[in-house]
């Protein structure tokens, strides 16, 4: 049972000395007035130095209703000013949270930059988020000119098939794995796609992969682009050319299905609808995902 009739301020912060024995969401924590005062404009600076009263619970300890277990992480950043979490951490989220609530200022610093630090393929994700994919293409007839020699031409006729992509999630760190996943190819060099609008959780792929019997000046001289996948093994160390070499092309709208499915599957989605045959998943029309 918690005593809630707390003392006027005069004596609560007389009654506040070293050690500290706090009670934090069922947790028990002894500490120093010093490690919990290091942030004197914080939460806890205000009620570790009389601005606040404080509550305790029959046992005596200041009883702090809040998440107990990551509070551990808030003491230790306290004492040592030092962010030091366990390989693997996964409550950075709740940690954030925890850190704001308390207005420790310089801990949500700490979070932000690890949270920065971490790969967006290894950060968690709203459950139930939806990705939906649309995707079309259209054959174009090409006619151009085949320079064999000084006033020398030739009519030539070739077919290319410009393929379109729709996506849309509602996880929208997803969308900027997969702008970093995905690019485009063209004279200029690799670019990366971006979202529709920066308001929207939209991203639209279009691109043309090149024929065997179109040159390659006359795909370039009608600004035709490619796109590429990035080979996520390759590492960090691997020099630029050795990351263009590990992208591989996307030359139907097969391969781009089957790479999306890999990247998805990988961050927890699982297929909700497919159209128009489920049997026939790499030849859909419309997909649906859902992350559980």
């Amino acid at each position: 049972m918690l005593n809630l009739n707390s003392p006027d301020d005069n004596s609560n912060r007389n009654s506040l000395q070293d050690p500290v024995s706090l009670n934090v969401g069922g947790e028990i924590y002894t500490t120093t007035l010093d490690t919990l005062t290091r942030c004197r404009d914080s939460m806890l600076g205000a009620m570790f130095t009389g601005q606040i009263p404080v509550l305790r619970d029959n046992q005596g300890n200041v009883f702090i209703d809040r998440d107990g277990k990551v509070f551990r992480y808030i003491l230790n950043y306290l004492r040592s000013s030092s962010l030091d979490l366990p390989e693997g951490f996964s409550e950075l989220a709740l940690l954030r949270r925890e850190a704001d609530f308390f207005q420790i200022h310089p801990l949500l610093e700490e979070i932000h930059r690890c949270e920065a630090a971490v790969p967006l393929s290894c950060r968690g994700g709203p459950l139930g988020a939806m990705l939906i994919l649309n995707v079309d293409s259209k054959v174009r007839v090409l006619h151009f000119n085949l320079r064999h020699g000084p006033e020398n031409y030739e009519l030539r006729t070739c077919s290319v098939r410009a393929f379109t992509v729709d996506l849309f999630c509602t996880w929208r760190a997803f969308l900027a794995l997969l702008c970093e996943r995905f690019s485009y190819r063209s004279s200029q060099g690799h670019s990366s796609p971006h979202p529709c609008n920066s308001r929207q959780n939209r991203l639209k792929l279009e691109w043309v992969p090149r024929p065997d019997e179109l040159p390659q000046d006359q795909y370039d001289k009608q600004r035709y682009r490619g796109l590429t996948v990035f080979n996520a093994d390759v590492t960090q160390s691997d020099d630029i050319m050795n990351v263009h070499q590990n992208q591989c092309e996307i030359t139907d709208m097969q391969g781009f299905v089957e790479e999306l499915l890999k990247v998805s599957l990988a961050e927890g989605f699982k297929v909700d609808l497919v159209t128009p045959d489920p049997a026939e998943i790499l030849n859909c029309t419309s997909l649906r995902l859902v992350k559980c």
